[in-house]
């Protein structure tokens, strides 16, 4: 108990010195109103960036938090590697506390296997990222990791029904100077931190959801990009292993 009373006067005594400083000036004078047109324009170039590379990998670090019964948080942890070509080729790998499983989809199916169980299930889907991931997540209730950054729209998805954003300033993620930036939506409050310079690549994301008690946050932290991945078509696709059992997803709606 001592430690957490110690750390909790750290905490406090590094927010008032903080304050005192003028490093937090957005604590001492509250939120801009509107949507600064600076945060939209960097959002987009971030966003249109990545949609323009015909292929790519990237490796992440994520957290996601639980709120139990009795209002306490506890944290989840795993890690990502992402690649994508486009227009209809993508693989994600997620291994950490609650996941050990591999998404394929090469164009005409979309496969997602467990190896630790050795098990795996396969459907036919359409023919573009986009339409496979709008078909995972509305008919399979499966999001691919950091799904929608990889949509040809993701500033549209993005910033559908935000209401307020602005620049909070510089920082640094994985060595990477970066503009930090904040949006808000009715449920959901974003940040998102975008690397400076002619490569505008995302390196980090938060998701606070609001209307969920004590308001848990998602986050994730680009830890590496690669815009030049040596990908092939055999990356996409998937050979069962020897004893691999198939089964089959389960329809949205049933239990």
């Amino acid at each position: 108990m001592s430690g957490f009373r110690c750390f909790a006067r750290v905490a406090r005594r590094a927010a008032a010195l903080a304050l005192v400083s003028g490093l937090l000036p957005l604590a001492a004078h509250g939120q801009p109103a509107g949507i600064d047109p600076q945060a939209q324009k960097l959002l987009k170039a971030a966003t249109d960036f990545l949609a323009g590379q015909k292929q790519f990998s990237v490796d992440t670090r994520n957290s996601m938090e639980v709120v139990l019964t009795s209002g306490q948080k506890i944290q989840f942890n795993h890690a990502a590697r992402q690649s994508v070509q486009r227009p209809n080729k993508l693989r994600a790998e997620r291994t950490g506390d609650l996941v050990n499983q591999v998404f394929y989809y090469d164009g005409k199916s979309l496969t997602l296997s467990n190896p630790g169980d050795n098990v795996y299930a396969t459907v036919a889907v359409p023919g573009t990222i986009e339409e496979m991931l709008d078909y995972a997540r509305t008919s399979l209730d499966i999001v691919a990791p950091a799904g929608d950054l990889v949509y040809s729209n993701a500033y549209d998805i993005l910033m559908t029904d935000v209401t307020q954003g602005f620049v909070v300033g510089k920082a640094v993620i994985e060595g990477a100077r970066c503009d930090h930036l904040a949006f808000r939506a009715p449920h959901i409050d974003l940040q998102i931190w975008i690397q400076e310079g002619k490569e505008p690549l995302i390196r980090k994301l938060v998701l606070t959801t609001r209307d969920v008690v004590n308001a848990p946050q998602f986050s994730v932290v680009a830890t590496k990009w690669n815009l030049r991945p040596q990908l092939t078509d055999k990356s996409f696709s998937f050979a069962p292993p020897s004893g691999a059992k198939k089964t089959d997803f389960m329809p949205m709606g049933r239990n």
